[in-house]
């Protein structure tokens, strides 16, 4: 698959000028793929100044794997929260330029929408691909909210200076919750539900379960050739 790329900011006040840039661009009505065939997982694992990309694409109903990349790399940008995207883009970019099938869909370990300039790793990979992507982050990054209740499938709003950017969606009984976003092309109602079709056992989705061990291996393999110091956890 082809991916757009861009050029790496040189500092925080261009990286925030790019994500400004790009906002207009997304496509937040969706509805996106309900039930998609292929879904993506993408991740990276970080020791110092390596990193490891990983892309796993799964078939969206066994949950099996259909094919993963691997990309070793560099940090291309320095550590700013809410610009991590740009330390990882352009790995991932290759790891995604590097599959042979095109996914449905793409879960990012993250956010999109709930960010605080409105515009996450998801939202930004779904502009460069074009592809429909969604944020599913382990803590909340921004935003207010109520707890769910406890059973699967219990959701409440996350809201950001009175906006809904999110979902805060328990995908297991008693469980904590995930914090669901929309990044491009898919709507908050349907990505929740193909969360919930993605954790049938498990807190997280499984394609970001699986690509966090395949970066996490990426990196150690990475690491033992360099002779560096072993990864974060």
């Amino acid at each position: 698959m082809k991916v757009c790329s861009i050029a790496a900011p040189a500092s925080a006040e261009e990286a925030e000028a790019i994500q400004d840039a790009l906002r207009p661009r997304l496509d937040l009505t969706g509805p996106g793929p309900r039930d998609p065939a292929l879904v993506a997982g993408v991740d990276v694992a970080y020791a110092d100044d390596l990193l490891a990309a990983a892309v796993v694409v799964l078939d969206g109903t066994s949950l099996d794997v259909v094919e993963q990349v691997t990309v070793p790399g560099r940090p291309a940008f320095g550590y700013v929260p809410g610009l991590l995207a740009f330390r990882e883009l352009p790995s991932l970019v290759e790891a995604l330029e590097r599959l042979t099938v095109t996914p449905d869909l793409i879960v990012c370990d993250g956010y999109g929408l709930a960010h605080p300039r409105r515009f996450g790793l998801a939202c930004h990979l779904g502009v460069l691909t074009g592809l429909p992507t969604i944020g599913v982050g382990k803590t909340a990054f921004v935003g207010s909210f109520e707890p769910p209740g406890r059973e699967r499938g219990s959701w409440s709003e996350l809201l950001l200076d009175g906006q809904v950017v999110g979902r805060v969606l328990r995908t297991q009984d008693g469980v904590k919750p995930v914090f669901v976003s929309v990044g491009h092309r898919v709507d908050l109602e349907t990505a929740c539900h193909d969360v919930l079709a993605l954790t049938p056992r498990h807190r997280l989705p499984e394609t970001t379960r699986a690509a966090d061990r395949l970066s996490r291996s990426a990196l150690k393999a990475a690491l033992a050739a360099s002779g560096g110091p072993r990864p974060r956890q």
